[in-house]
């Protein structure tokens, strides 16, 4: 039985049967639809999303949860009898969750002054933030302090890496996410833009004419910075599955993966990548 609960949100886009084995809790994003509020991946999952984006004339905003949101979750923890949390979060550079996190930490330690309770900024996204997540879920269930989960989270955070395509940068764009990815709004048509996150902010990695072409750029970038080291990949897409496994294939024929998993990014990240992004999200290991 674990000591210690871990805590993140929605757009850690976790696999929901990995998330109940793990007993992860996540906070839902919000979405903003027309007159519409949706929580993410509770009154809103991907596969209806991804289908109405893709028709969309205009995009919806998202914003991330409050203080009262992290602070409800907190209290039922330490009502549960645990005293003990880490709260892993995206970028801060692209989202309210760290500070919000942080406001609802100080929230609920006039109620429950013996809580202890760390939040961590990941300076990513998506799967990137979920690796941190399932690694610390894992290492609660195996009974490492919270002292000793901070320290694996944190040792994490500058060598997690993000890389993704799409057809367009305009959801980026539109969404106010596209970073010093700026540069390649103004590239010819066709050009497929790869990019990716540094230190929280989008990025741009380079391009290329085709999706194949961007697929095998992808997998060389993997390989120049992993080498031989052990590696643990997901494989992120909105919508397109059968573009992953096509990544897939490249990337694990050139790297050493020793753990991957498929996962679809939720709506709230969808809305931002559009439908048909596909990517992956890596770190490598350190043997044992």
């Amino acid at each position: 039985m674990s000591n210690v609960a871990v805590v993140t949100d929605s757009c850690a886009s976790i696999p929901e049967e990995l998330m109940k084995q793990l007993n992860i809790r996540a906070v839902a994003y919000y979405i903003h639809r027309g007159q519409e509020v949706l929580r993410d991946l509770v009154t809103i999952q991907r596969d209806e999303f991804i289908r109405w984006l893709m028709t969309a004339r205009s995009l919806p905003t998202t914003a991330s949860p409050g203080p009262g949101d992290y602070f409800r979750v907190y209290k039922d923890i330490a009502i549960s009898g645990l005293n003990k949390i880490i709260s892993i979060h995206m970028t801060s550079k692209a989202s309210g969750a760290y500070q919000a996190a942080t406001v609802a930490q100080k929230m609920i330690k006039e109620e429950f002054p013996n809580i202890q309770i760390e939040v961590i900024d990941t300076c990513n996204a998506s799967l990137c933030q979920g690796w941190m997540v399932i690694e610390a879920a894992r290492s609660a269930l195996a009974g490492l302090s919270l002292d000793q989960i901070t320290a694996t989270v944190k040792k994490m955070i500058p060598i997690s890496h993000m890389i993704q395509t799409a057809d367009t940068l305009k959801y980026l764009y539109m969404g106010g996410r596209i970073g010093r990815a700026q540069q390649l709004m103004g590239s010819m048509l066709n050009i497929k833009p790869i990019v990716g996150m540094d230190n929280g902010i989008i990025v741009p990695l380079g391009r290329a004419h085709t999706r194949a072409q961007a697929y095998q750029q992808m997998a060389d970038m993997v390989s120049d910075a992993v080498g031989k080291s052990k590696t643990k990949i997901a494989y992120v897409h909105a919508g397109a599955q059968h573009e992953v496994e096509k990544i897939k294939k490249l990337v694990e024929a050139k790297v050493n993966v020793v753990e991957s998993l498929v996962a679809e990014l939720s709506p709230a990240l969808a809305v931002h990548t559009g439908p048909g992004t596909a990517g992956l999200c890596y770190y490598p290991i350190e043997d044992e």
